[in-house]
């Protein structure tokens, strides 16, 4: 059976149309980002015609990879790269704004809107391509889970009636705490940020549903004058929200064990079988390295 891996990228990034390899300011060079976009649309223009076109040469890989997908006999770090670069990158909005992917789940309360808290990255990870439809993404037994989270505050607008003056203000909003869960199960925890980068370390499990949750309070006043002539009546009470958000994602934790059988022939020849019921990428046979067996699966991104 033969397979494809993807090396694991931004969560949520999709481009019909790539940016031109070297502009895009992600710290990658012109021939790493040449190998990105893998199943894009590869429509191939001559050397001649890109300098034309851009007024300038493009190298060797870049040309090679605007007519095919490039593919790797291990994971490269491109993907990495970029993802690490894009996340420092990565600024949420005030309190009037919030700053969301298209694919968000949003979530609105009373003054509390817009809010979210959504799966940046799991790293290291890699997308398998086994066959169609399925396509699990596997992640180390000890990585890093990276998110957003951002709201924005509703602050009713103020009125007056009569003799009375109603006028509301935000007094404090922040971002209490986020945690990472395992099957429901906290597995880290840090105080509030709107770009939380989670350290885990999960042991002995198969598969599990990852979570990315978010606590966000707001505090409000608000403040009542009433005008009775002689003297001005001023009443201010506050009004408090607290709001969790989430965003979970499916994983199969890629921890290799391999199981090896040994056979010795009659002749003197040995043998060796190994199962592995995963995608492989290879195996060391001899402490020297020098005896390897590669697997058929290759990596692209």
């Amino acid at each position: 059976m033969a397979g494809l891996l993807a090396t694991s990228l931004v969560t949520g990034i999709v481009a019909a149309d790539p940016p031109r390899p070297g502009t895009e300011g992600n710290g990658l060079t012109e021939n790493e980002s040449a190998t990105l976009w893998s199943r894009d649309a590869d429509s191939y223009i001559t050397q001649e015609e890109y300098r034309q076109r851009y007024g300038e040469d493009r190298s060797a890989v870049h040309q090679v990879a605007n007519g095919t997908d490039i593919t790797f006999k291990r994971p490269p770090a491109t993907a990495a790269t970029w993802t690490r670069n894009d996340f420092e990158d990565l600024d949420a909005g005030g309190p009037d704004t919030s700053v969301h992917p298209p694919h968000a789940d949003l979530e609105d309360g009373v003054f509390i809107e817009d809010a979210h808290a959504t799966i940046f990255a799991v790293q290291p990870s890699t997308r398998g391509h086994l066959e169609s439809g399925e396509t699990p993404l596997y992640i180390a037994p000890n990585g890093t889970m990276r998110g957003l989270v951002d709201y924005r505050v509703r602050v009713p607008n103020g009125s007056s009636s009569g003799n009375t003056t109603i006028s509301w203000s935000l007094t404090e909003h922040e971002i209490e705490e986020v945690r990472l869960k395992k099957d429901g199960e906290t597995i880290a925890e840090r105080d509030g940020a709107h770009t939380p980068a989670l350290d885990y370390q999960i042991e002995d499990d198969w598969s599990a549903n990852l979570t990315l949750e978010a606590e966000i309070s707001v505090r409000l006043k608000k403040t009542v004058r009433t005008d009775l002539g002689d003297r001005t009546d001023v009443d201010v009470t506050y009004r408090t929200e607290t709001r969790n958000v989430s965003d979970s994602i499916a994983v199969e934790i890629y921890d290799l064990s391999a199981y090896p059988y040994y056979a010795e022939y009659p002749n003197g020849d040995a043998g060796v079988a190994i199962f592995q019921s995963r995608p492989w990428q290879g195996y060391t046979l001899t402490e020297d390295g020098e005896a390897r067996v590669r697997g058929i699966w290759r990596f692209y991104t």
